[in-house]
């Protein structure tokens, strides 16, 4: 029997040449600098907290979702991105928690991968933000011993911290914001400053990012579009008040901003669809770190300015639709 000369079928009609395990993995790789710089800075806490929060995503992914699911790499990427937000020093059965709650809460509950609204490990983050406020805040200074663990990795669960006062430092966002001090530019890109695992090299989350995009698997109009925002509107305001309001360079160097424009802002899921899209997606994360950085009550915005913006993808997909083609144009409504 002769197959038919005409095939007739369901679009896509034109097949991508990578799978979604290939972009997800791919992903994965791109972060193996930025974690290897995450435990030379912070030692084996850095490491378990990593693999805490890694097996919260995969347990759960796996519990619920069986393997096929577990093998496109999304958990992975998940936990990862989780513990690249947390404090080395935060208990493991936290970051644990944490990976577990991404992924129930931020992903299966709305029907897997591809249906989440928010981003998952930033939903994990937000969670433990609420629930564990000062464990989430505290950052423990800098050791003399590499070996050494940086806060209380091992707590058992719902037990008090022991970390002593006197172990404790600041972030650059939180010296700015409460005391007006400045941190070099160099301990800035290097990330050899107290923060989150994430916040330790600016030029290899970069490097990350370019490789990614150069694969076509990131989207370059978000991160582009967020930076130059932080940077315009940082800069404007550095030049109302130079003594109050820092400068574009520690705003776009500081905290988790590199690791959330490059890496969570473009999350394929909960990222706009349309080229438009992505420059207003990106300019609304600026502005809203800067906003929340200079006036709110916290040193950090990155992660409630990208989960605001999740929520309005489907309105900003719908506003920037372009016209089909061979179609007028639409005119507004009288």
């Amino acid at each position: 029997m002769k197959s038919p000369r005409l095939l007739i079928s369901a679009s896509p009609h034109l097949a991508a040449p990578d799978s979604t395990p290939t972009i997800m993995w791919s992903v994965v790789a791109s972060l193996a600098p930025t974690v290897g710089a995450s435990i030379y800075f912070f030692g084996p806490s850095a490491l378990l907290v990593l693999l805490a929060a890694c097996a919260g995503a995969l347990l759960t992914e796996r519990s619920f979702a069986g393997m096929r699911p577990l093998r496109d790499g999304s958990a992975a990427i998940t936990g990862l991105l989780l513990g690249l937000t947390l404090p080395p020093g935060i208990p493991l059965w936290m970051a644990f928690v944490g990976g577990a709650f991404g992924i129930g809460f931020g992903k299966l509950v709305f029907g897997g991968l591809g249906q989440n609204v928010f981003n998952p490990a930033l939903l994990g983050r937000a969670f433990l933000q609420a629930a564990f406020p000062v464990a989430m805040t505290t950052w423990p200074a800098a050791s003399t011993s590499w070996w050494s663990l940086r806060g209380d990795n091992l707590a058992w669960p719902l037990m008090s911290p022991q970390l002593a006062d006197g172990a404790t430092g600041a972030t650059p966002l939180g010296l700015m914001k409460f005391e007006q001090t400045d941190t070099a530019l160099s301990q800035l890109v290097l990330g050899s400053t107290p923060g989150s695992l994430g916040e330790t090299s600016a030029v290899l989350i970069l490097l990350g990012g370019i490789f990614l995009a150069l694969r076509g698997h990131l989207e370059w109009r978000i991160p582009a579009s967020i930076f130059l925002t932080v940077a315009l509107f940082a800069t404007g305001l550095h030049l109302l008040d130079g003594e109050r309001y820092p400068d574009a360079l520690f705003m776009l160097f500081s905290g988790g901003l590199m690791l959330g424009a490059v890496y969570m802002a473009t999350d394929m899921v909960t990222s706009p669809v349309t080229h438009l899209g992505c420059w207003v997606f990106g300019v609304g994360i600026g502005l809203l770190v800067v906003v929340i950085r200079v006036w709110g009550g916290l040193a950090e915005g990155v992660m409630y300015s990208i989960l605001l913006l999740n929520a309005l993808v489907p309105f900003i997909n719908r506003a920037t639709q372009p016209r089909v083609f061979g179609t007028p144009a639409r005119k507004p409504a009288s």
